[in-house]
């Protein structure tokens, strides 16, 4: 397979900066998702500017051509009492030749099939239904009903809410939408868009009655570069990968992966040879091959052809498996977890994909759709043939959210201690993974105070929504950007205390829970100050059992610092958050992650709960080439019963000069974990270990395989020794036996007592 990496001159304008490259190999296209068409509610315009006389809502039949309504019958509701005010039988009418069917206003242009009088379709909080079963079934001021329901849309405006009857009724486990008024200049409507694979979303767009929707994938920050365009060439030098233009994420790197063997094929630097191409040859077994293209904060050095796969995140990626090819796991969760390679299939010539899913996040080939090559250009989608997936029943989560990590709201930025005795810049950020405007109904924060282990302050947010792009702002009433619910200053303690996060549609959590609350607990950060480790192992053990709390440590900046979300979207996970600049309603500024060490390997575990001998200690001890910096590694206790993480600690300082490092209750143990907390979390785990008998004094498990790692074999019991050579069987005084087993012959013959002997 012939491999051309190019980097195309930047041009002036608007244009983003394109990479490109060619991945070129012969008959494989994209295998899209098909599935038979259908009719759903693609557009709804209910609120026009001044006099509703332009109001709308279009049908549109997934195969683009003319097809019969018979059967279909339209239901307007109204969320005030959730009782239908208007009900139109389809019967005789049909979609146009591009599969489009109008209802709307006299004034309309074009002019819809069925005509309403002005002022007909309401505002919200109300819905639309539209049902494939016999038209008798509804009538207006029936009550809201899902029999017979084929697709349905339930809205609202910023100021009203109130539709979550409907919500739970029409599309369960999806939120009603909000058609904000002053998204545009002008006139907006609610356009469906595909999200990602075959998951349908809305957003407001300028109206297109007739039209195809205006789904344009919406901006990146400037900090994020996403892959826009690809191009894998059918035996051609032509092919490219496009980015947005990112001016403020530093140097980037574009990485080719093999899906067979998880190692670097190509990477390339951004600025490398501009204007001019460099031509590599990559020999391929197979043209049913799979793989990835991945974008990197960093430099090609830090990725060497032939390297492994790096477990850095990348900042977006596209993985892609061949017919029987898949590439490995490793490869694909590392990428893009939670999300599956696009697929392919077999026929000649090259292919263009193109970015055409809306979803906010990055790193999901599902986005993606075969469309006309346009680099340099805006992405012309072609309009997909899928079926919604949303009326076949509730789900735990909106279809719109990301399948890894957390589906609701999260504590993303943290700023209790600001300089200055004023403390006017407090503040704390939430964030959805929606990254959507969200309703924060029935959703509380408490701030708690180490000292009685109690809410000192508890806040309803209820009333309130995110930003368009998901985040909520609370803090001092002197913070810029304004926060939108506003603090006294110097109302956030500066620690050992908590900020706990909760959805409690009944009211506040401390009024229905003893001690400290955990049910309805979203997220919670427990966090100190200097010398203050201890203060909070209460409030730790409850709201993130097994986590030393954080610190906001005001040396490590220049001028103000936050606790900021940088490495996952899981709740009670504080080794997600990391110093770092404040960001308030902004992505967050994150440092650069080092790469994490090689070679380092778990030697020895030993528990005080194993054995009841005096002198059982608790320690887990590493091994690994002396001198090795261990920052980028979080140790990880999982615990069966509670099906989850007990605890997850980042650990500091580096291999001694023996090769060793220890963490627990021995002499020596190393930065990452000296406190007393950090030992009375880690080693109140109990595991089983049968191998010894509790007479025999103190035991630990011993890695006695230097090379089998992950393998239970590589693992023998014996007594514990950190910081030394594990005691491991020697084969020195082991000896070869080969026997057979068999039936008993006729020579054996039973001696007294049940002894058995032959020749």
């Amino acid at each position: 397979m012939q491999l051309l990496v190019c980097f195309l001159q930047e041009q002036s304008g608007p244009k983003p900066r394109i990479m490109a490259i060619t991945l070129a190999y012969l008959l494989l296209v994209v295998a899209a998702v098909r599935g038979d068409p259908c009719l759903i509610i693609s557009e709804i315009n209910a609120d026009n500017p001044r006099l509703d006389t332009t109001e709308f809502v279009e049908l549109y039949h997934t195969s683009g051509q003319r097809a019969s309504l018979d059967g279909y019958t339209l239901v307007f509701y109204n969320g005030n009492g959730n009782v239908a005010y208007k009900v139109l039988d389809l019967k005789g009418q049909s979609t146009d030749d591009r599969g489009f069917f109008l209802v709307g206003s006299l004034d309309m242009l074009p002019r819809p099939s069925i005509l309403l009088p002005p002022n007909t379709v309401q505002n919200g909080p109300d819905a639309i239904g539209l049902y494939h079963t016999s038209a008798a079934r509804y009538t207006e001021r029936m009550d809201v009903s899902a029999l017979g329901l084929v697709d349905a849309v339930v809205y609202m405006t910023r100021r009203t809410g109130g539709a979550e009857f409907l919500a739970e009724t029409l599309t369960p486990g999806e939120p009603a939408f909000v058609e904000d008024e002053t998204a545009l200049e002008g006139d907006e409507s609610i356009e469906r868009c595909l999200l990602s694979e075959d998951r349908w979303g809305f957003q407001v767009a300028s109206p297109s009655p007739g039209q195809r929707n205006n789904c344009t994938p919406p901006a990146t920050p400037a900090t994020i570069p996403v892959i826009t365009e690809l191009k894998l060439g059918g035996g051609q030098v032509d092919g490219f990968v496009e980015l947005t233009e990112a001016p403020a994420a530093g140097p980037l790197v574009l990485v080719v992966l093999d899906g067979k063997t998880d190692r670097v094929s190509v990477s390339v630097d951004r600025s490398y040879m501009k204007g001019q191409c460099l031509l590599m040859f990559v020999n391929v077994h197979s043209f049913a091959f799979s793989g990835a293209v991945a974008i990197y904060s960093g430099r090609a050095s830090d990725f060497p052809t032939g390297s492994p796969l790096s477990q850095i995140q990348p900042l977006d990626a596209f993985v892609f498996a061949g017919p029987g090819n898949k590439p490995s796991a490793n490869l694909t969760e590392t990428l893009i977890p939670g999300r599956e390679p696009y697929q392919l299939s077999l026929r000649e010539g090259g292919f263009y994909l193109s970015r055409c899913g809306v979803a906010t996040w990055a790193r999901d080939p599902g986005v993606f759709w075969e469309a006309q090559q346009t680099p340099g250009q805006p992405n012309q989608c072609p309009w997909p043939k899928i079926c919604p997936h949303m009326i076949s029943g509730g789900t735990d989560s909106p279809p719109h959210l990301p399948p890894w990590g957390n589906s609701d709201f999260l504590i993303n930025e943290l700023n209790t201690d600001t300089p200055g005795v004023a403390e006017d810049g407090e503040y704390i950020e939430l964030w959805h993974p929606s990254g959507q405007r969200v309703s924060l109904q029935g959703i509380w924060i408490l701030l708690f105070s180490a000292h009685n282990n109690k809410p000192y302050r508890e806040i309803s947010l209820s009333g309130h929504f995110t930003t368009s792009k998901g985040y909520f702002l609370l803090g001092s009433d002197r913070l810029v950007p304004a926060p939108s619910l506003r603090l006294p200053p110097n109302t956030i303690q500066n620690g050992p205390d908590a900020v706990a996060l909760y959805r409690s549609p009944l009211g506040p959590p401390s009024a229905t829970q003893r001690g400290i609350p955990t049910k309805g607990l979203l997220d919670a950060v427990v966090y100190r100050q200097r010398g203050s480790d201890r203060g909070a192992q209460e409030l730790s053990k409850a709201l993130t059992p097994g986590q030393l709390p954080l610190l906001e440590d005001p040396e490590v900046l220049p001028g103000d610092e936050a606790l900021s979300r940088c490495r996952g979207l899981y709740p009670y996970d504080l080794s997600a958050f990391s110093v770092a600049p404040p960001t308030p309603l902004r992505e967050n500024s994150c440092p650069r992650p080092p790469p994490a060490p090689e070679g380092v390997v778990i030697s020895e575990v030993a528990s005080g709960h194993w054995t009841n001998h005096s002198q059982q200690r608790a320690f887990l001890e590493l091994h690994g080439k002396p001198r090795t910096d261990l920052r980028g590694l979080v140790l990880t206790v999982y615990d069966q019963e509670r099906s989850g993480t007990l605890i997850a600690l980042p650990l500091t300082g580096s291999i001694d000069q023996d090769g060793f490092y220890i963490v627990g209750n021995v002499t020596g143990a190393g930065e990452g974990c000296r406190t007393p907390s950090c030992v009375f979390y880690f080693f109140t785990v109990t595991l089983c270990l049968t191998c010894r008998s509790v007479e025999d004094g103190p035991v630990s498990l011993s890695r006695c395989s230097c090379c089998k790692v992950r393998s239970p074999s590589s693992w023998t019991s014996s007594s514990p020794t950190p910081r030394s050579t594990n005691l491991c069987p020697s084969s020195d005084f082991s000896s070869h036996i080969d026997f057979c087993l068999g039936p008993p012959s006729n020579e054996w013959q039973e001696r007294p007592g049940g002894e058995l002997h032959g020749l």
